[in-house]
């Protein structure tokens, strides 16, 4: 199977038809492909390789410039830059494949491999978890298109922990029985791309340039590693490259992989490993500020991603700026609205996948500014302070009730989850901040505070006397005090006092 001729992308059309598609026919027909019907973690990886493909492709945008007047070319270069390197994208043969690395050789005296459906995170086979699949066993049939698929994004996302040990020409693979994670699951970290209505625009959108790749931790902008293949662990300069430019941490090889000739087990060792922000920060990555040290703006299961979207939407303003969203921002002008898709995978630190999250976006050209940002964090403050207000509503009623434990979750969840439908109104609010007065009796203020009154009569049942008393001492504590914040500077002095 080669990638280039052969479909295993999954695609929606303009008219929303689902198909596979091969990598020629994807760029040949970019301008009629809506997007991509894969899982989120699957989508980073595609586009991860397809930016890669392109930026190889131009050998740039050079700057800014060149980036503007670059979209009308980008189909007709990768047409034969595909064709140059077509041989490299191989899924099997005694050749050059596609992230599988040569002369790879188990070290069991059985000569077992790992089944190959263990390249698919969200399947449960081997020791992966069984959060996203419940079928027993390793015996199953996995399409070849499936299978590309699976091992490009394994070698973006592959989880740290304990791993086989194999024969890389002759010489043992690196960690001695453990990996770290590849570049794109640490600390959960959210990937934001700006979407365009058709993946030629979503692709473009993503190009960086030159100068902007050049001085983010990459000192080189580099190649493909399909175009300076590692061909051994001793293989210096290929691995300089494979992990520390630009282009070749695009599609990494985090792990060593070789599929036997069906498709149905493989040899997996760890791979080469990749300097991790804020070393090298991956361009889709939202860096914020922690303590006195920038670090990743990952995803947590509790935290819905639009709380977070004033900081991803923060655009760097220099070269030397460190706190940011996704580098490819600086291609917005500021003058419009931009699609803003975001995923990731969420991993314990021990490497155990919990899930995978991702939305879209529609953030107004106001966002991009201070004062837009300012105004949504008070937005989100404010859904904050009515949250923690219907907790302590809760709790009154708990007490009152003597229930053990207390609902805080069950009001919690509701909360979140109501409120997360009027986030465009928060939105559109922040795109015209000088119109705004008191955001709490704002549209915004009105439906956080039903929603926390909707959260509160979730929770807490009233239809026996006893609860209903209950329920009108937590009443109280919603209405009839003002809701207190639990991150206002006179908590966090108390707080500070009890430290010491």
């Amino acid at each position: 199977m080669n990638l280039t001729i052969d479909p295993w992308i999954p695609v929606i059309g303009a008219d929303d038809r689902k198909r596979l598609i091969s990598l020629n026919n994807l760029f040949a027909e970019a301008n009629e492909i809506r997007d991509f019907s894969v899982k989120p973690h699957e989508k980073v990886a595609l586009l991860r390789l397809l930016i890669c493909i392109t930026q190889a492709a131009l050998d740039g945008p050079a700057d800014f410039d060149a980036w503007e007047i670059c979209r009308p070319i980008i189909q007709s270069a990768v047409k034969g830059y595909l064709e140059k390197w077509q041989a490299s994208f191989e899924l099997f043969g005694d050749g050059p494949r596609f992230l599988q690395v040569p002369g790879l050789k188990t070290s069991k005296e059985d000569g077992e491999g790992n089944p190959a459906t263990k390249l698919d995170l969200t399947l449960a086979t081997g020791n992966n978890a069984s959060l996203f699949d419940n079928a027993a066993g390793n015996a199953r049939a996995v399409g070849t298109g499936r299978l590309a698929l699976t091992l490009l994004a394994f070698q973006c996302f592959s989880p740290c922990g304990r791993i086989g040990v194999a024969k890389w020409n002759g010489t043992d693979t690196p960690g001695k029985g453990s990996s770290n994670h590849a570049p794109c699951t640490p600390s959960s970290m959210l990937h934001t791309y700006l979407q365009g209505s058709t993946l030629l625009e979503t692709i473009h959108l993503n190009l960086l340039n030159k100068d902007e790749a050049s001085d983010f931790g990459t000192k080189f902008w580099g190649c493909p590693t399909w175009e300076l293949p590692v061909l051994s662990i001793d293989n210096n300069q290929a691995i300089t490259n494979a992990t520390r430019s630009y282009l070749g941490r695009l599609v990494p090889l985090s792990r060593a992989i070789r599929l036997d000739a069906e498709g149905k087990q493989m040899i997996l060792a760890n791979g080469l490993d990749y300097p991790l922000a804020p070393l090298f920060r991956e361009p889709a990555a939202t860096l914020v500020q922690r303590d006195e040290d920038s670090v990743v703006l990952g995803a947590t299961l509790g935290r819905s991603i639009w709380r977070q979207l004033s900081s991803i939407t923060v655009k760097r303003r220099s070269n030397k700026d460190t706190i940011s969203g996704p580098l490819a921002l600086k291609n917005c002008d500021g003058t419009q609205a931009y699609s803003l898709w975001t995923g990731a995978l969420v991993a314990a630190g021990n490497g155990k996948i919990e899930d995978v999250v991702e939305a879209c976006y529609d953030v107004p050209a106001g966002m991009f500014r201070d004062e837009g940002r300012k105004v949504y964090e008070e937005g989100v403050a404010l859904a904050n302070l009515w949250q923690y207000a219907a907790s302590k509503s809760v709790k009154a009623y708990s007490e009152t009730m003597k229930l053990e434990p207390v609902p805080y979750e069950r009001a919690r969840n509701h909360f979140w989850t109501a409120i997360e439908q009027y986030v465009p109104i928060l939105l559109r609010i922040a795109d015209k901040p000088g119109e705004l007065g008191d955001i709490k009796v704002s549209e915004w203020g009105k439906q956080v505070k039903e929603a926390a009154l909707a959260a509160y009569d979730f929770a807490c049942p009233r239809q026996t006397p006893r609860q209903i008393q209950a329920y009108a001492i937590g009443l109280q504590q919603l209405f009839l005090q003002k809701p207190k914040d639990p991150n206002s500077p006179t908590k966090k002095k108390a707080t500070a006092k009890k430290k010491s």
